[in-house]
């Protein structure tokens, strides 16, 4: 369960810096997030990485940091069930993904899910406008 002091700035501003880590990452050679790695990227996939970081911190610079994690945590949950839904297919044209990104798009959607929706409306918008 999130606790009361969860701050929604803060998280937004995480997951921005971590998604910016993981597309940068994926542009390099490395047996994690590449071409040939154990998450099946391309630079579309890398972009689509670094768009995610820049849309959490601009949130969260905006003063909307619960909207973007909303947000971004519906878009997550749809880029799952599709990528389930239509595993021999690409997500969208010219995106690479393999069944570990979509377990893994399924895990994040999760988590943002219930960061975005699970603490009260009340606690975040206080946290997030301070």
């Amino acid at each position: 369960m999130i606790e009361s002091h969860w701050n929604a700035d803060l998280l937004a501003k995480v997951f921005g810096l971590l998604f910016l880590a993981v597309g940068a990452v994926g542009f390099t050679a490395n047996p994690i997030v590449s071409a040939h790695g154990f998450f099946v990227v391309n630079d579309l996939h890398n972009y689509l990485h670094v768009a995610t970081g820049v849309l959490f911190l601009v949130g969260a610079l905006l003063g909307a940091p619960v909207t973007t994690i909303r947000v971004i945590a519906i878009l997550y949950a749809i880029v799952a069930v599709v990528g389930f839904a239509f595993p021999d297919a690409e997500m969208l044209k010219g995106v690479q993904l393999n069944m570990a990104d979509r377990w893994l798009h399924a895990g994040l959607a999760i988590i943002l899910l219930l960061v975005a929706f699970l603490a009260p409306i009340e606690e975040r918008l206080t946290h997030a406008q301070l």
